[in-house]
């Protein structure tokens, strides 16, 4: 599965995209995990101590925020848009 990211991602996952293997029945958490291992310095910037995302990551599947799916378990497949946004600032 193609994950694009964005802003301070790209620089952590040196480009504008990363491939990640999908397993069939993979949740956005499988594939966030699956991330964090090929990058370990993402972990920090994505996550609480908890599990949960930090205050205003986001990711999109298809163009649709996850929260307004099932979160974290929200299922994925091969050719889904996913998409991972760092918090960002205007100004």
């Amino acid at each position: 599965m193609k994950v694009k990211v964005f802003a301070n991602f790209r620089e952590i996952c040196q480009g504008k995209s990363v491939e990640v293997p999908l397993d069939n029945g993979d949740r956005v958490i499988d594939i966030m995990e699956t991330l964090i291992q090929m990058y370990p310095a993402l972990e920090d910037e994505v996550f609480t101590p908890e599990r949960t995302f930090k205050p205003f990551v986001h990711v999109f599947i298809n163009g649709q925020n996850i929260i307004h799916a099932h979160g974290l378990e929200t299922r994925v497949k091969e050719d889904d848009q996913f998409a991972l946004f760092p918090p960002v600032a205007g100004g």
